[in-house]
């Protein structure tokens, strides 16, 4: 399978929110990525794995399903993915109450991790160290590595990282009796988080707003968000948060006097918290660690061996090359056909190597970076950025052959790909089943919005048209949002480079495209006054939009 369709369902496992449903796509790309020989995705695989059983509580399978993401890493050469894994295994040891072996793999994973310009995975295990010394009562060290991490996902406008530092920290101002800060952190972080359908945090910042109100002599209202708190938790099966839960519920109504409903859920409590902390699965955590840094030695060894190999590897090949040179100085004749067919090679690999840094970059991104080693970040006053979504793919996902979803989703980016290309525009990304692309960088264009708009009335033509297909593939329907704004632009890390862009425009962009309809192109306002001269729209009024109040809004005729 391509390293594109490796992605893809990369993608489809990271988006799904239902566990049952990502531990399936993982395993799909886990043995896809095993028989393409692919570590870096088999690691990939393993990482979704291990978050799928971590979110069921299946602590010893996410335990060993981290250790084989690290493995693959390795053999990878995929400094930041050993990090990752190292920070994934730190986060389950935390959960067991192992804090030793908690602090010893955050900081392995720190220390490999300021040596690399991954700033979210860096940022993401500085906010779990401080989770573990939030847990160890270590309140000033918590908000410290809390404020650190904050304000490396400001800089990097990471919402989910912002979210969990804001609630996170909230936690601590509430453990401290320093509530109305608390209050204010929190319900930042779970307006955020329901944007982002992150359920998890969310159902424990509400035990903590439980806590708030109840020092406030609110029982009802403490109630309210024990209960919420458990809702979400049973919802989405998070094993360990039912059981806090059910002891927050417990507590408050031992409280308020009501023995019974006290009863009820601290039997639910104990229920579930030892469905999560039994004693077998300690034991197998333990042997699994030692087991693991068994074979690390044992990696090692094998290392060592290789290289006693590969110098006798090197002796050999020095005589061969002797020969060789012995061999090619008996004629001029033969020398200068040697040279020409190497210079052919040389030039076919050069082109080779062009073409593919081309289908990754934009041409002047390309020609900077072959430059100068770098990319300086770009301002542009005004792009247009289209997002597009299959509507209810989730549930078509849920019944369907992952290979044939796969094949599919390739399909029509495909198409999409050939439409943005001419039309000139910048293919951004895809994410999961959503496709971005952007007009007006990376070089300014006057016509950047009407391209867009034409782009996108191609896409939903093909779409419409595809739905009457008889073919093997699944048919989906769509909607787009468009927005026109300024945009930051640039390229992201030195591995695997892949050219972004941020911004607000961005996220009204994605706002747009989620308040679109079946079939419908949605547009904001600044973008109707690029095109209302060359296409008819229809005004829809304001509407309201998550952390952003009423935005006008048109459907393109």
């Amino acid at each position: 399978m391509s390293a594109e369709k490796l992605g893809l369902l990369h993608g489809i496992a990271a988006s799904h929110t239902v566990t049952s449903e990502k531990i399936k796509y993982a395993e799909l790309l886990i043995e896809a990525a095993d028989k393409s020989g692919n570590d870096f995705w088999l690691h990939k695989g393993f990482m979704e794995l291990g978050s799928g059983y971590r979110l069921q509580c299946d602590l010893h399978l996410a335990l060993e399903s981290y250790v084989k993401c690290s493995e693959a890493a390795i053999r990878a050469d995929y400094v930041e993915g050993v990090g990752g894994a190292y920070a994934a295994i730190a986060d389950i040891y935390s959960i067991n109450g192992n804090s030793s072996n908690a602090v010893h793999y955050y900081n392995r994973a720190i220390e490999i991790l300021t040596k690399t310009d991954d700033s979210v995975v860096y940022a993401s295990v500085l906010l779990n160290a401080g989770d573990e010394y939030f847990n160890a009562g270590k309140y000033d060290s918590a908000l410290l590595y809390f404020e650190k991490s904050g304000d490396l996902f400001q800089n990097m406008d990471y919402t989910m990282g912002i979210a969990y530092t804001l609630g996170n920290a909230g936690m601590v101002y509430a453990s401290t009796g320093k509530n109305e800060l608390a209050e204010q952190h929190i319900n930042k972080a779970v307006t955020m988080l329901e944007e982002l359908q992150d359920f998890y945090p969310i159902s424990v910042y509400l035990t903590y707003m439980a806590d708030i109100y109840l020092e406030k002599g609110d029982a009802p209202a403490a109630l309210y968000y024990a209960h919420r708190s458990l809702e979400l938790a049973q919802q989405y099966g998070l094993k360990d948060q039912i059981s806090a839960s059910s002891f927050k519920l417990s507590e408050l109504y031992e409280n308020t006097g009501n023995h019974r409903e006290a009863y009820r859920y601290y039997k639910d409590h104990i229920l579930y918290r030892d469905s999560v902390n039994n004693i077998e699965a300690v034991q197998q955590m333990a042997d699994l660690r030692t087991d693991f840094e068994v074979s690390r030695k044992q990696v090692e060894v094998d290392l060592l061996s290789q290289q006693k190999r590969n110098q006798r590897f090197v002796l050999i090949a020095s005589l061969i090359t002797a020969v060789l040179v012995f061999l090619l100085s008996l004629g001029l004749y033969r020398r200068n056909i040697y040279i020409k067919r190497t210079n052919r090679i040389i030039e076919e690999e050069r082109n080779r190597s062009e073409s593919l840094l081309l289908n990754i970059l934009p041409e002047e991104t390309a020609r900077e970076l072959k430059q100068d080693g770098k990319v300086q970040a770009k301002k542009f006053e005004s792009a247009t950025v289209l997002f597009t979504d299959f509507t209810g793919f989730t549930k078509i996902a849920e019944d369907a052959e992952p290979e044939k979803l796969v094949r599919s989703i390739d399909y029509y980016f495909k198409e999409f790909d050939k439409i943005t290309t001419r039309y000139g525009l910048e293919k951004i990304k895809t994410i999961g089943d959503s496709y971005m692309c952007a007009g007006g960088l990376p070089k300014s264009s006057p016509a950047h919005a009407r391209k867009v708009i034409s782009a996108a009335q191609e896409m939903i033509d093909l779409v419409g048209r595809q739905l009457k297909s008889k073919d093997s593939l699944i048919h989906f329907e769509i909607r787009i949002g468009v927005h026109t704004g300024p945009v930051i632009a640039g390229i992201v890390g030195t591995k695997k480079w892949q050219y972004d862009i941020w911004g607000d425009t961005v996220n009204i962009a994605s706002r747009m495209e989620s308040n679109s309809e079946t079939g419908k192109i949605n547009l904001s306002e600044t973008t109707y006054n690029e095109i209302k001269e060359e296409f008819p729209c229809e005004y829809r009024g304001k509407i309201d939009v998550k952390n952003r109040g009423s935005l006008k809004m048109y459907y393109l005729s």
